[in-house]
């Protein structure tokens, strides 16, 4: 068995249950992002499901600049979603996580920007507090 078969092996999920809107956590527990949308297989997000038609399954999930879509209405573009590949996930729960770290995706860039260009200009900000 292979650490995805867990996750992978046919299970059915309800994605808004138990994937949206839940933090993803990478393998020493740190938060990476939440989880804001879902990526489908061979599914066009303005088309309907049909019926008694297989299952779409997930391929990323998606994380982005979502606020000012759920307030207006609309989606964002799809060059400002980050994505995380289905297959980095092992677990599904209160958290989801992933096995990598979460300083490998892009989804951290303003967290990393505000470290480096604003954090660290603070007095006592480039080092742990004693």
């Amino acid at each position: 068995m292979t650490k995805h078969e867990s996750v992978r092996a046919g299970r059915i999920i309800d994605a808004q249950l138990h994937l949206l809107d839940r933090q993803i956590l990478d393998p020493s527990g740190t938060p990476v992002t939440t989880v804001d949308d879902l990526e489908l297989t061979d599914v066009a997000w303005n088309e309907p499901l049909v019926e008694g038609a297989e299952a779409p399954l997930v391929e990323n999930l998606l994380s982005g600049p979502v606020l000012a879509t759920r307030i207006f209405g609309g989606r964002p573009p799809r060059s400002r979603w980050h994505r995380i590949a289905w297959s980095h996930l092992v677990e599904i729960g209160v958290a989801l996580r992933i096995d990598a770290d979460g300083d490998d995706f892009d989804v951290r860039w303003v967290e990393r920007w505000m470290r480096d260009h604003v954090i660290r200009r603070i007095p006592g900000g480039s080092h742990d507090p004693e």
